[in-house]
């Protein structure tokens, strides 16, 4: 990559940032479409999003992915949102549009063409199961439901998955413990991870016993490339993928929001596989 003093730059918020695949896979599209751009990562602790907003107005950076903790607080300092991230609450791409800086969402629909191009998973009437109730949660559950899933979002605070519930049709509420979830596991046939829980490594937001063949079990989390989640459901005979393929596909939406071209997704995909 060669910078020059013309070179657009772009990049990720998050905390921490510092594991974060995005570099790697929009260098990798810039190049691919000869771009002068240049994406880096920007760690942004806790309570300090909107300042990154106003820092992006005032150094020109081209566009912003948000991961988290930032998602629905970088909300309030953006001039104006697309339906998705509205509609979710939760921004993780920041396009400008002349002088304003708009908040997209694209992770609901990245994850809905994951599942359909890259699995061969058709949304529409399955019973899905989202586990979490936070950005991700939310946008992955409205784009199922507005697939035709029937969805149940599970969050450790009722009252937080009552509150994407209430977003759209087919959406209902359960409390993230385990004997509630155990006859909401034995329902669906699509369990999502939208939490944290695996990240260590260690960790499992669902025992062994819950999983079984026929299920289809997808963990956002793409670091561990093989999260406990991943591994336990696999040894059940359940079809199991790491949040990877959603990456791709939310960040191939990114990069056609900012520069108006097609993603490069096979150049995306061969930089961090």
């Amino acid at each position: 990559m060669r910078l020059s003093g013309a070179t657009a730059v772009a990049g990720i918020i998050g905390w921490p940032v510092s594991q974060s695949l995005s570099p790697a896979i929009h260098n990798a599209a810039f190049d691919a479409a000869g771009l002068d751009w240049a994406y880096v990562a920007f760690p942004v602790r806790p309570g300090e999003a909107a300042r990154s907003i106003e820092a992006m107005r005032t150094l020109g950076i081209r566009g912003l992915n948000v991961t988290m903790p930032h998602k629905q607080d970088v909300v309030a300092a953006l001039d104006r949102l697309s339906p998705d991230a509205e509609r979710a609450g939760a921004v993780n791409t920041v396009v400008r549009d002349g002088g304003d800086l708009v908040g997209e969402n694209t992770d609901g629909a990245g994850f809905c063409r994951f599942l359909e191009r890259d699995a061969g998973i058709a949304p529409a009437g399955r019973r899905a199961l989202v586990l979490g109730a936070g950005g991700a949660a939310r946008a992955v559950a409205l784009a199922l439901a507005d697939a035709g899933a029937e969805v149940a979002v599970a969050g450790r605070r009722l009252d937080r998955a009552e509150a994407v519930a209430s977003l759209g049709p087919r959406v209902r509420a359960v409390v993230l413990e385990p004997a509630t979830l155990k006859g909401e596991v034995e329902a669906a046939s699509l369990i999502v991870n939208a939490t944290p829980v695996g990240t260590d490594g260690e960790t499992t937001p669902l025992g062994p016993a819950a999983l079984r063949a026929g299920h289809i079990v997808v963990d956002l989390i793409y670091h561990p490339e093989t999260t406990p989640l991943v591994r336990i459901a696999r040894e059940r005979g359940a079809v199991a993928f790491n949040g990877l393929g959603m990456l791709l596909h939310q960040a191939a939406l990114s990069f056609e929001a900012w520069t108006g071209l097609a993603a490069p997704l096979d150049a995306m995909r061969a930089s961090v596989t």
